[in-house]
């Protein structure tokens, strides 16, 4: 069904060499891709990214937490704009396409219509966003969040493992913190924002598809957990007299786990970090410090795991004497529907380009949820060999990369030259 490369106006080769030059810029020589928020690796990328920009004959800017915004002006700049990118962040010893894939794909739409002497009737904005993953400060999707008005001042006390707060590696960086608002975006200016990203799972490569249409994003809640109970000799105290913290932990992650299998729907519930103390294998656990994380595409589903977990937890504090627990919310995100009328014309763009598309769910959060909020949004997909992400063999075929490229080239054009 798919056409020969030379009917597409997108080329795998520039895109190759924006994915290996970004993919370069990384703390961690060795392994992986580390490249943290307002880091010396990070500014080596934003100067790429702007030159890059500049090339395509963008006007290049920073917003006020360190977004790099190319834009094209239309001839009609009274109509909200059409924008897309992604993050240019990336986690602890990660890959080189998550998040990069959607900066280079937007690099590549600038440039093909920059060849082409494209001029739209819609301004478009081709933006690559700092500290989604928040790696260096916790401070997830930050800048999506300042375009919306969801930044607070405090999180700018938020500090690295160095102790460096957010506001003093902005200032590092050349940013001023106290300006974080100036980068608040109206609704009314931005008619709607695109994210090309990884799948980051298995689903496209299993069906051999090239380009997924993501229907929603999934809700989620994530916690940290702290249990505390008692140490005692792990030979000599009888199992029902003891206060062990991270039995209790054990139960209820068991129970949680299984409570989201029976669900199904896409439902998944994670503990992927624990700490116990004193942390010797031959005394019981005195305190554990866990984080959870469940999603689904319906909230409600969530609801009904959680309720699982803590009431196995509560059950474990009045069965055993001295135990207690304290928790924390850390994210609290709903579902977010993608808008359809845009998946749509995602669709008919990528057949008209010969390109076989999936339709599929995100269980991962993005800047586009955030978006949503003052925009019309959506996602395309391309696939991850072995549906891995996260992790240093995280690969995409650039070929595949440029495949849904392409297709998001030619719904840009067609969004960008409506009234």
């Amino acid at each position: 069904m798919e056409n020969n490369y030379e009917e597409h106006r997108t080329r795998t080769n520039r895109i190759q060499k924006d994915i290996d030059t970004l993919g370069s810029y990384s703390s961690v020589k060795t392994i992986g891709c580390t490249r943290y928020t307002y880091t010396k690796e990070f500014a080596q990328a934003r100067d790429y990214i702007k030159r890059e920009m500049e090339q395509a004959g963008l006007q290049v800017r920073e917003d006020a937490v360190g977004t790099v915004i190319g834009r094209l002006e239309g001839t009609n700049p009274e109509l909200p704009i059409i924008m897309t990118g992604s993050h240019f962040d990336t986690v602890k010893t990660g890959g080189r396409y998550d998040g990069a894939a959607g900066v280079v794909a937007a690099l590549e739409v600038a440039r093909t219509m920059h060849d082409e002497g494209f001029r739209p009737k819609r301004s478009i904005e081709f933006v690559a966003l700092p500290e989604e993953e928040g790696g260096r400060f916790g401070s997830g999707l930050m800048a999506s969040r300042a375009m919306c008005g969801k930044l607070y001042p405090d999180e700018l006390e938020h500090r690295d493992e160095n102790g460096v707060t957010l506001a003093e590696a902005m200032k590092e960086y050349g940013l001023d913190p106290n300006a974080i608002e100036t980068a608040q975006r109206k609704p009314e200016e931005i008619g709607a924002f695109l994210e090309l990203h990884i799948e980051q799972g298995p689903i496209l490569e299993k069906e051999d598809v090239k380009v997924g249409i993501v229907e929603s994003i999934v809700g989620f809640r994530c916690f940290e957990v702290h249990v505390h109970g008692r140490s005692d000799h792990a030979g000599n105290t009888p199992m029902n007299m003891r206060a062990d913290a991270f039995l209790a932990v054990a139960r209820a992650v068991t129970a949680a786990t299984a409570k989201a299998e029976e669900i199904g729907e896409n439902t998944v519930f994670t503990c992927g970090e624990v700490h116990v103390a004193p942390g010797a294998f031959n005394i019981v656990a005195e305190d554990a410090w866990i984080k959870v994380d469940c999603r689904s595409r319906k909230i409600s589903n969530v609801d009904r795991v959680l309720k699982v977990f803590w009431e196995s937890m509560d059950k474990s504090v009045r069965d055993s004497e001295g135990l207690s627990y304290t928790k924390e919310q850390k994210v609290h995100a709903n579902q977010v529907e993608m808008d359809e009328e845009i998946r749509e014309m995602i669709e008919e763009n990528a057949h008209k380009a010969g390109i076989r598309t999936w339709h599929l769910l995100s269980g991962a959060g993005h800047d586009a949820m955030v978006m949503a909020s003052i925009a019309r949004t959506a996602m395309i997909f391309v696939p991850s060999k072995d549906g891995r992400s996260h992790v240093p063999e995280e690969w995409t075929d650039c070929e595949d990369l440029q495949k849904g490229t392409e297709t998001l080239y030619r719904t840009m054009r067609e969004m960008a030259e409506k009234e």
